[in-house]
């Protein structure tokens, strides 16, 4: 028999970066994010109205861009450098840590731009076992036992290996 099961490897599914603003700050904040990973951003609007911050229905106030397979695992390692590789225990959950990231010109590779300024991002990383698709499918649909995720502790071991990354 295997000495590892092939379905309880644990993958970095994919990477999402996102900055929420309105106006022209969404415009800068885009920008931004297309970037830092190469990809087109998406705009997201809101669904409900919130009074106290002048929200309503159909107003934009964020974008965010998903990166997956290679470019993914190429933009953590920048990304993480950028943040001196060192996360938090609260910033890990099950199946994914979030972490943000204050000024973009901390990122190595990464130069100045005078039409986007000083801005920050937030960056969250999500992880998945082999079988996920279960959950998805249209046809034959299933659940997914506790079991599957990814725990906390199994991502903290993953990154300290695989990254080298330092928890406080």
């Amino acid at each position: 028999m295997n000495a590892k099961n092939l379905m309880r490897k644990i993958k970095l599914e994919k990477v999402i970066l996102s900055a929420g603003a309105t106006g022209e700050d969404l415009k800068k904040a885009k920008k931004l994010l297309e970037m830092i990973s190469g990809k087109k951003a998406q705009i997201l609007t809101s669904s409900k109205r919130i009074p106290e911050f002048d929200v309503r229905p159909g107003l934009e106030v964020g974008t965010r861009v998903t990166v997956r397979g290679k470019d993914a695992l190429e933009l953590l390692k920048r990304l993480l450098s950028a943040i001196a590789n060192e996360l938090k225990n609260k910033q890990v959950s099950d199946n994914h840590f979030s972490f943000g990231v204050k000024e973009y010109i901390e990122i190595p590779g990464i130069e100045y731009q005078r039409d986007i300024g000083i801005r920050g991002f937030n960056t969250t990383v999500v992880f998945a076992r082999a079988g996920g698709r279960v959950k998805l499918k249209k046809i034959k649909r299933g659940e997914i036992p506790k079991r599957q995720h990814v725990s906390k502790e199994e991502i903290i071991n993953y990154m300290k290996e695989a990254f080298k990354t330092k928890f406080k």
